[in-house]
């Protein structure tokens, strides 16, 4: 009987050993699984998102594809998250942090970080959108490279490729306008952006580390 439920342990460990590293590595945890949209809700323009060659193709009208997953039921408030991207000619999209699922329209909470190297939106690629603008161009278009978030508190960092672009302490809220008084840190989920018909976008290796609350 003690053999048996030895073969068993080890049968686990074995199995244990094979499929965590593929889900979490030093605390990373990948969100997308390199082959379907499962554990992603997307409303309006859904055809704005498809699977090539293990990526997520962007590439249609307005849309935007959230995080609906269960890793923290897809609420996040510290975390450091990255991902692989590679953006083409005049292409355009973002990536949003602490937002929340709508069927349609812009996203109306938490915040852009963009995503663009030679669309003609001057705010290029690791712009916390319309509160640090990057001028600056890191990368070149049909080149993939890393691009990473981290929140702790109050505090947002933005890397491309391991360069820091933003380092930002919230801290004006209260003065804000417009639709931006909306757009602030809280909680929520990730949603990669379809911003145009003619802005084709690759996004792979998504992954987070949730960090303490």
């Amino acid at each position: 009987m003690k053999k048996g439920v030895n073969s068993i342990g080890v049968i686990l460990l074995l199995i244990v050993s094979i499929v965590v590293p593929s889900f979490a590595q030093d605390g990373w945890i990948s969100i997308y699984n390199g082959k379907n949209l499962d554990g992603w809700k997307v409303g309006a323009n859904a055809s704005s998102f498809s699977i090539v060659d293990g990526a997520i193709k962007i590439a249609g009208p307005r849309a935007h594809l959230f995080y609906d997953g269960p890793v923290k039921n897809h609420v996040f408030k510290n975390f450091e998250f990255k991902a692989t991207v590679k953006t083409t000619a005049g292409s355009n999209s973002g990536i949003f942090i602490h937002s929340v699922y709508q069927e349609d329209g812009w996203p109306s909470m938490g915040y852009e970080v963009q995503v663009n190297q030679s669309h003609t939106d001057y705010k290029r690629t690791g712009s916390l959108y319309n509160v640090v603008d990057v001028k600056e161009t890191y990368v070149k278009d049909d080149e993939w490279y890393t691009e990473y978030i981290k929140v702790e508190g109050k505090h947002i960092t933005i890397k491309i490729n391991d360069k820091t672009v933003v380092d930002y302490e919230e801290t004006d809220v209260d003065k804000r306008e417009g639709d931006m008084k909306t757009k602030f840190l809280k909680s929520g989920t990730f949603a990669l952006q379809a911003h145009d018909p003619k802005s084709v976008v690759y996004y792979k290796d998504i992954m987070v580390k949730p960090l303490t609350e």
